[in-house]
Formats: C-alpha cells, sequence, structure tokens
C-alpha cells in the first residue's frame, strides 16, 4: 500500500526543520510555527481540533494552539514528524485522513518562498490526489461565483461547481487541488473562460 501521507509528513518535517518557526506559509497569518502547531492539535488534540471548522469553538482551539507554537521547535517539529497516536498511524487510516493535508501544508510552506517551482508527483500520487479532489470538488467550490471544471489531462474531467459563466481549469490533479484549497495565486493551471469570470474565480474565498 502506498505511503503518500506518511511521505508527504516526512517531508515537510524536513522543510520546517530547515527553514524555521518564523518562516511564512500561505496561510493567512500564519508562520510555520503556527502551522506546525495546527498540524499537532489536529492529530493529538481532539478536543481542540473541532474548532478548526466550527467556529464557535475556533476561541478554544486558537487558546491551544498558542500554548502548543510555545513549545521548543525542535520538539514541535518531531511531535509532527512522528505523526498521529494509534489508531490513526494504521496506514490506511494515515492515507484517508492525511495526504491532501499534508500536501496542501508542505506546498503552504514550499510556495511562500522565493522561487518555488511546482514538484513533480509519482503518477500514483496524482491519481490519488485525483481521487481525493474528485470527491471533494463541490465542497471546495461550493463558494465559488462562476461554474467550475476540472480538467486532469491523462486523469479526468469533473464539474465543480454549476453556472454560467463557467470557467474549465487545466492542470495536474496537484495543482487543481492547491487551487480548490484557496491557493489560486500559488499554482500553475491553465484557465479557460470570460476573463472577468476567471478574474473573479481567482479571487473567491475557496477551500472548507
Amino acid at each position: 500500500m502506498s505511503s503518500y501521507a506518511r511521505n508527504e509528513r516526512q517531508a515537510l518535517a524536513d522543510l520546517l526543520t530547515e527553514v524555521g518557526p518564523d518562516a511564512p506559509t500561505l496561510c493567512e497569518g500564519w508562520s510555520a510555527a503556527d502551522l506546525a502547531a495546527h498540524l499537532v492539535i489536529r492529530e493529538r488534540r481532539p478536543d481542540a481540533a473541532a474548532g478548526i471548522l466550527i467556529k464557535p469553538l475556533a476561541g478554544y482551539t486558537s487558546h491551544v494552539q498558542d500554548g502548543v507554537r510555545g513549545r521548543p521547535w525542535p520538539e514541535l517539529v518531531d511531535t509532527v514528524r512522528s505523526g498521529p497516536p494509534f489508531p490513526l498511524r494504521l496506514n490506511a487510516v494515515d492515507e484517508a485522513v492525511n495526504t491532501v493535508e499534508y500536501f496542501v501544508h508542505l506546498e503552504d510552506v514550499r510556495r511562500a518562498g522565493p522561487g518555488w517551482e511546482p514538484r513533480w508527483l509519482d503518477p500514483g500520487f496524482e491519481q490519488a490526489l485525483w481521487s481525493r479532489l474528485k470527491t471533494m470538488a463541490r465542497v471546495l467550490f461550493r463558494r465559488s461565483p462562476v461554474g467550475v471544471t476540472l480538467a486532469a489531462p491523462g486523469y479526468g474531467e469533473v464539474a465543480a461547481k454549476a453556472g454560467e459563466p463557467r470557467v474549465t481549469l487545466t492542470g495536474p490533479p496537484g495543482e487543481l487541488l492547491l487551487f480548490a484549497f484557496g491557493r489560486q495565486a500559488a499554482t500553475r493551471v491553465e484557465t479557460a473562460g470570460d476573463p472577468a469570470a476567471v478574474t473573479r474565480l481567482r479571487q473567491a474565498s475557496l477551500g472548507l
């Protein structure tokens, strides 16, 4: 079985060690330390993780995240690297829950710096990302002000949002996934459609 989530986690931990806690990320207002603390809470603090998605609980989550962020940097990175506790550590569970999370956040750190280029991803990994994107597309593009079609040459096509005018986004699954998660400005995708509609989509609040 593939270990894409584990591979992305290790690559992110290596990069965090390299760039340090104050490095910028694509997550607005978050440093590398904020991002690392978010990952630890998500996997190890279920009492606080709910606030990531449920706004009334966000204050408590933020309080816990501040405390986790204050840990010594090597300790915080090692906690990220070690991954979730059992049973979330089981490979099948880890792949299902964390492949997208760690791919996106690794790119959040990579692409916040100058001179980045998209990584080459093996076709199996691209297929895994495409499979997840297809199931999440309508949720991720629910706030799009225009209709959206996603086209990944060699992998397929999916209608992410109904409506007109319609914009077609074409690119590798990984780039389309990052666009869908609201990282529009830091992706390499081709766009087809009315220029005004393309601009509205690029400026839209996408993702979870």
